[in-house]
């Protein structure tokens, strides 16, 4: 293929460049967050507070033209607060549903750690199966729901950990790190000319994406050419992480579907119709991450999963 033919690969650059005029910097992890929503995949953003992962999401709903709703996750939420509950309505005699902020396209879970797990059950249905249950009556989500979900990496105080089960419905849990000595004076030079982070406007940026463009781009995605080879290559990784001696928990065949997805969408991305063993290399880390657990003593060495999964892909035999 010629350099920008694919509708992906057109679709990330005019999304990167309108994200861009908000957000400045974090390329790779807006990157990553397309990979997500063009696979119909979720996401779980980890990073220290100020690091506008926040404003990210609101920014991409915004550009994508997705309805966008935000659930400030806190200890005392009820799982109703997220699904909706059914109100009795005295003149008709009759319960109507009222709807709950995860019937909308892009849902922001906002600290979802602080949120005990009973709430944080109330998304797995909605996150595996887009649709939920409400007093046995199941409603059917948006097309192209998608969660957000953020986490603050150091701050574990009046936290629940996610469970294993609720961290392996998301897709990639992308780290989102401080921006570089020119990023950051960049944004420091647009809030001294006026620009507010604290307060975002949608009419910042013009929504670029329409549903079909959007319809067109995952039909794309799924075209791509991936040969048994490339195919056996995404199992011998996830499988290699079962047996390494560093991981009490390896990745389980869910890993390897998300691995596969993300990699075929990244190939599109990039301007290609099949798909390589960089992709896979590319997508690994974000998508396997968060579904092994270390050994201790791992840990106390000081190795992450990053580390652990990177020593994988390097023992791994690549196809030719």
């Amino acid at each position: 293929m010629t350099a920008g033919t694919t509708r992906a690969q057109v679709l990330a650059d005019r999304v990167t460049e309108q994200v861009g005029k908000v957000v400045v910097g974090q390329r790779e992890v807006i990157n990553q967050a397309l990979v997500a929503i063009l696979a119909r995949g979720h996401v779980l953003l980890e990073g220290v507070p100020g690091t506008a992962k926040t404003l990210l999401v609101k920014t991409l709903a915004a550009v994508l033209g997705r309805e966008f709703r935000r659930v400030q996750m806190t200890p005392d939420l009820m799982p109703s607060d997220i699904v909706g509950t059914y109100v009795y309505d005295m003149q008709a005699r009759t319960f109507n549903l009222r709807q709950g902020p995860i019937f909308t396209s892009i849902l922001l879970a906002d600290e979802i750690n602080r949120a005990p797990a009973k709430t944080q059950s109330a998304l797995l249905e909605g996150m595996q199966e887009l649709q939920v249950t409400i007093d046995g009556i199941t409603h059917p989500l948006d097309g192209d729901f998608a969660v957000f979900a953020t986490q603050n990496p150091v701050e574990f105080e009046g936290t629940y950990p996610l469970p294993e089960a609720q961290l392996d419905r998301f897709m990639l849990k992308i780290h989102v790190a401080y921006p570089s000595k020119e990023e950051e004076d960049e944004l420091l030079r647009r809030v001294h000319r006026g620009f507010d982070p604290l307060h975002f406007r949608p009419e910042a940026v013009e929504p670029c994406v329409s549903a079909e463009e959007l319809a067109l781009c995952r039909e794309e995605v799924q075209r791509v050419r991936v040969e048994d080879a490339v195919v056996s290559y995404v199992g011998e990784v996830i499988r290699a992480t079962r047996s390494s001696p560093n991981l009490v928990l390896g990745c389980s065949p869910r890993a390897g579907v998300m691995v596969l997805l993300a990699a075929k969408t990244l190939a599109a991305m990039r301007d290609r119709d099949f798909m390589i063993p960089d992709d896979v290399k590319a997508v690994a880390v974000p998508a396997l991450r968060h579904r092994v657990i270390l050994r201790p003593e791992a840990d106390i060495e000081g190795l992450t999963s990053d580390d652990v999964i990177r020593a994988v892909l390097g023992e791994v035999p690549v196809p030719r």
